[in-house]
């Protein structure tokens, strides 16, 4: 039950960051992550970039619900494994937003 709650609550922050970038808040990524960005491309950028942020906060939200399954080994290992393949294809996700918009990851 405390991972479920801890798993919605930094999917409603995720879900709030994410969403802050997409409205054009792009200072909240880092500035090495940003630094080679142009400041014609900065709203795609943001946008682009903030949907990885929003897979992964669904990929908590959905972890965290699987966790109020049950705590049978079924229930854990699909939870955590639904946290892990949002987590992976939210890293990629931003990773081509980097190498698209700013040339790489640094």
């Amino acid at each position: 039950m405390v991972y479920a709650a801890c798993l919605f609550l930094a999917a409603a922050v995720f879900f709030g960051v994410a969403a802050a970038i997409y409205r054009g808040h792009t200072d909240l990524i880092h500035s090495c992550h940003r630094a080679h960005v142009g400041e014609a491309e900065r709203r795609d950028y943001g946008r682009s970039f903030s949907r990885g942020l929003f897979v992964l906060a669904a990929s908590q939200a959905l972890s965290a619900a699987a966790a109020l399954l049950g705590e049978t080994a079924l229930a854990v290992a699909v939870s955590v494994g639904i946290l892990f393949v949002g987590m992976a294809v939210s890293f990629i996700i931003i990773a081509g937003v980097q190498k698209k918009y700013n040339g790489g990851f640094w």
